[in-house]
C-alpha cells in the first residue's frame, strides 16, 4: 500500500487525466499516461483468482471492504480502469470480466458527476445479458459461488438502471440528434419487457416459490428445489427476484400483483432467506406502500412499523459508506413520512418508541397538519416518501421537446391526492366525537359548518345534516380495511373496523362508543429494563 502511495504522488498527470472520455483519440493519450497502480493490480488479480477457485469468504471480504476502500482512495470521483486494460492485466476470464464491468458501471452510475452516457447505459445493459445468458442458459448450475449481499445489490441495481434509463429516455429536453437516432436504434434495450423476462426466468429456474411454499408448510425446500434450486447462486438470486419484481411491479403502478408475487413470504418475519438487511428494508418498504395505495392502512402500519423497530435495533449495523448506506438511511425516512400518513387516514397504537421518534423528528408537526386538512403537506409528503415511478411505453421520440419523467409520479400523486380529498373532513368529525358518547346529529353539523365556514353563518342546517350524514357514512366506510392475519398471501385477508370508536345514529342521535386499545405498557417497560441491563454489563465488561 505504501509503495503504490508513493508512486501515486509522483505521478503528476494522474489529476490531469482522471476519467475516461469516451473519445478513442483521447482516451489513447489518456493511456500513454495513465498506467493501474500496482496495489489495484494486485487486488484486482486476487479478485480474479477468488472467483475462479469460488472462495466465498474471501470475495465477501473483497467486495463489501476492499473494493469500496479502494474507491474511496483512488477512484472517489474517476472511473475504475477500463475493461481492456484490466483484461491485459489478469487475463480475459469472461467471468471474472463481466462481474468486474458489473462493477465498473455501478460505480459510475453511482459516484460519477454527471451520471452514465448514453453508451455506457447500453454497455452496461449488454454486460447484464451477458451474465445472465451466463446464468439462464446453462443445462446445468454454472461454477460461480458469489456474496449474497453482491447477489442482493446485483438485482437492486439492475432494476435501478432501468429505472434509471425510463426516466433518462423520458426526458427529451436538450438531446442531440445523435441521441435521437442511438434511442431509436436500440429502443429495445432496456425495455419492461426484457427486464420483467429475466427477473421471471430467474425465478423460474430457481424454484424458488416451490421451495417457499414447501418452506411455509414446515417442509425441506430441497425436495422440490431441483439441481438449479440447490445451488446457492440460483437459489438466492430466485429470491432477490421476486423482491425485484415487487418494487418493479411498484414502479410501474400495479400494487395487487406487487403484493402476489411475494406469496408464501411473510414479510415482518425473518427467514433464512432475508438474512440481508438491505433486502428486508426494500422489501418491506414497497410493501407497506403498496398496501397504502391499496387503502390497507393497518397492514401500511403493521409493516412500516415493523422494519422501523428492526432499523433501531440494528442500526449499528449500517455503518459502512457506501451508496447502500445512503439508500437504506434515505429509505427510513421515506418509511417514516408514509407511516405518518398512514396513522393520520388510520389512527391505531404503535410501538411508543416509534411514536417517540415521530415526535422527535418533528413527523408530529407534518401530521398536524395533515389532521387539519392540509392538502399540501399530503402531497408533499407523499412526493417526497413515494418511489420514483415510471412508465412502461416511453414517450416517442418525435413527441414535443419536454420532461416526460414526472408524468408517472404525477398520475400517482392525483390517485392517492383523490383519495385524501375524499378522508379530508374525517379528522375533524373524529374529533368531535371523541368528546361526547351521545351526540345530536344537528348539533355536530352545526359544528361542522362553523368549522368550515369561518362562522360567516351563511349556512343551511338541512344541508349540512345531509352532508354530514355522507360523511359519516364515508368515515364508517374508511375505517374498515382488509387486514391481514394469517395465510400465504399478503393479498388475504378479513374486513376489520380499525378506528378507535365506533358510532351508529338513531332518531337524529349519534351514539358513540370508545373502542380505542390501551397502551402496552408493560412491553414497553420491560423493553426499557432490558436494555438497562445490556448498558450495565458492557460497563462491567469495560471495568474489568
Amino acid at each position: 500500500m505504501d509503495n503504490y502511495e508513493q508512486g501515486y504522488n509522483n505521478d503528476n498527470n494522474y489529476d490531469d487525466y482522471g476519467a475516461h472520455t469516451g473519445d478513442p483519440n483521447l482516451d489513447n493519450e489518456y493511456r500513454h499516461y495513465y498506467s493501474i497502480p500496482d496495489f489495484v493490480n494486485n487486488f484486482l488479480s486476487y479478485f480474479r483468482n477468488c472467483v475462479k477457485e469460488g472462495l466465498v469468504f474471501e470475495l465477501q471480504t473483497l467486495y463489501e471492504q476492499s473494493w469500496p476502500k479502494i474507491t474511496e482512495d483512488y477512484f472517489e470521483k474517476t472511473p475504475w480502469p477500463e475493461e481492456s486494460d484490466v483484461a491485459a492485466l489478469v487475463g480475459s476470464d469472461p467471468i471474472f470480466m463481466i462481474l468486474y464491468k458489473e462493477l465498473y458501471f455501478r460505480h459510475i452510475y453511482a459516484r460519477i458527476q454527471g451520471g452514465p452516457t448514453l453508451e455506457q447505459r447500453f454497455r452496461s445493459f449488454f454486460n447484464y445479458c451477458d451474465l445472465f445468458n451466463y446464468i439462464l442458459s446453462a443445462e446445468e448450475p454454472v461454477p460461480l459461488e458469489l456474496p449474497d449481499l453482491w447477489l442482493w445489490e446485483l438485482i437492486d441495481e439492475f432494476i435501478y438502471q432501468f429505472q434509471s434509463f425510463a426516466q433518462y429516455r423520458a426526458r427529451l429536453q436538450k438531446k442531440t440528434e445523435d441521441e435521437i437516432k442511438d434511442l431509436n436504434a436500440n429502443n429495445r434495450l432496456w425495455n419492461v419487457l426484457c427486464v420483467l423476462n429475466v427477473l421471471h426466468s430467474l425465478v423460474d429456474k430457481s424454484h424458488i416459490k416451490e421451495q417457499l411454499e414447501v418452506y411455509a408448510s414446515g417442509g425441506d425446500p430441497d425436495s422440490v428445489s431441483g439441481d438449479f434450486g440447490k445451488h446457492s447462486l440460483y437459489k438466492m438470486l430466485g429470491y432477490f427476484s421476486l423482491v425485484g419484481l415487487l418494487r418493479l411491479h411498484s414502479l410501474l403502478g400495479d400494487y395487487y400483483q406487487a403484493i402476489k408475487v411475494l406469496e408464501n413470504i411473510e414479510v415482518h418475519k425473518k427467514s433464512q432467506y432475508a438474512h440481508i438487511p438491505a433486502c428486508q428494508i426494500s422489501t418491506s418498504y414497497y410493501v407497506g406502500f403498496a398496501y397504502m395505495m391499496m387503502r390497507r392502512y393497518s397492514d401500511a402500519i403493521r409493516t412500516f412499523s415493523s422494519i422501523l423497530l428492526y432499523i433501531q435495533r440494528t442500526k449499528q449495523m449500517f455503518v459502512s459508506k457506501s451508496y447502500q448506506h445512503d439508500q437504506i438511511n434515505k429509505q427510513t425516512d421515506q418509511m417514516y413520512h408514509l407511516l405518518a400518513i398512514c396513522l393520520v387516514l388510520h389512527p391505531q397504537c404503535i410501538d411508543e418508541s416509534i411514536q417517540q421518534t415521530l415526535r422527535e423528528k418533528n413527523y408530529h408537526e407534518k401530521m398536524y397538519k395533515m389532521q387539519c386538512g392540509d392538502l399540501q403537506e399530503f402531497e408533499y409528503c407523499f412526493t417526497s416518501a413515494c418511489p420514483k415511478f415510471v412508465s412502461p411505453c416511453p414517450p416517442s421520440t418525435e413527441s414535443p421537446e419536454g420532461d416526460y419523467s414526472k408524468n408517472a409520479i404525477k398520475r400517482q400523486t392525483i390517485i392517492f391526492m383523490d383519495e385524501v380529498k375524499q378522508q379530508k373532513m374525517l379528522p375533524t368529525i373524529r374529533s368531535y366525537l371523541k368528546l361526547y358518547t351521545t351526540l345530536p346529529l344537528s348539533k355536530l353539523a352545526t359544528f361542522m359548518a362553523q368549522n368550515s365556514r369561518h362562522n360567516d353563518g351563511k349556512w343551511d342546517l338541512d344541508k349540512e345534516m345531509q352532508s354530514l350524514i355522507i360523511h359519516l357514512l364515508c368515515f364508517k366506510h374508511k375505517m374498515k380495511n382488509v387486514v391481514w392475519s394469517k395465510g400465504a398471501s399478503g393479498l388475504e385477508g378479513k374486513f376489520q373496523s380499525g378506528s378507535e370508536l365506533d358510532f351508529y345514529i338513531d332518531d337524529d342521535m349519534i351514539h358513540i362508543a370508545d373502542t380505542k386499545v390501551a397502551h402496552r405498557y408493560g412491553d414497553f417497560f420491560i423493553r426499557k429494563i432490558l436494555k438497562f441491563e445490556e448498558l450495565n454489563r458492557k460497563l462491567h465488561q469495560i471495568k474489568i
